[in-house]
């Protein structure tokens, strides 16, 4: 597109940055870093691409260009919020390009990275560069909660991807929350009670230091008149036992 000629112009190497799950309440923050040295057809917003379309277009990004990939967990956007938990993932994934990019294209507003870059609003349907990060971050994303729901058998990740659907969230209503679940993120932080919090802490699902920054958003959080649910109850204490399975393997 011409937006990237304009950029290589100007700085030579420009990578463009993109991000999946920004927005789900469960699951990490994927960033990817593309550099492409030649404009791929039919590169755009990922979320504009079917499922086939976007595995196809992975590949031919795979072999055209170099990526680079960064993940924040779930823990991480507990304990540094989302927004930072994004730019640290899309910092990772510029550091695992293999090489130094002169200058970054950003989707979305009011990120900054430690290297020379810009912000694009929708970005991903004016450059190729992040239209194609876009694709990639979407893709490996999708493959992680897929291994999830293998994990996680009661819950849905690979249809759902850790949004908010009705569906996931009735999953947590009957199961409880998982170390997965972003903790800090509504509904799940009204539904939380102090006693699942420490039940996860006690056995090492969650680390001391984001079970103190959820503890002080829950004692710091106005509730607005919603009513606290009955996590798991066919569970065990709220949390899903599985995560005791999972830490033993």
């Amino acid at each position: 597109m011409k937006v990237d000629d304009f950029f290589r112009r100007e700085y030579g190497t420009v990578a463009g940055v993109d991000e999946a799950g920004r927005g789900c309440i469960a699951g990490p923050v994927v960033a990817a870093a593309v550099v492409l040295f030649e404009d791929l057809e039919g590169v755009v917003d990922s979320k504009l691409l079917s499922p086939e379309k976007r595995e196809e277009l992975y590949r031919k990004i795979r072999e055209k260009g170099i990526i680079g990939v960064g993940i924040a967990s779930a823990e991480e956007v507990d304990i540094y919020n989302v927004f930072n938990a994004t730019r640290l993932a899309m910092e990772r994934a510029i550091g695992n390009l293999g090489l130094k990019p002169s200058f970054v294209i950003i989707d979305g507003k009011g990120l900054s990275l430690s290297v020379p870059s810009t912000c694009m609003v929708k970005g991903d349907r004016k450059s190729t560069l992040i239209g194609a990060a876009s694709i990639v971050a979407k893709v490996l994303r999708d493959e992680i909660m897929r291994e999830f729901s293998k994990v996680y058998p009661l819950f849905s990740f690979d249809k759902h991807k850790g949004y908010a659907t009705k569906e996931h969230l009735e999953e947590i209503k009957k199961n409880g929350v998982l170390p997965i679940h972003r903790l800090s993120f509504q509904p799940i932080l009204s539904w939380l009670t102090v006693n699942v919090l420490e039940d996860m802490v006690k056995g090492d699902a969650i680390s001391k230091e984001r079970f103190t920054r959820i503890l002080n958003l829950m004692k710091g959080s106005s509730l607005g008149g919603r009513k606290r649910v009955d996590l798991g109850k066919e569970g065990t204490g709220g949390v899903f036992p599985l995560f005791e399975t999972r830490r033993e393997s």
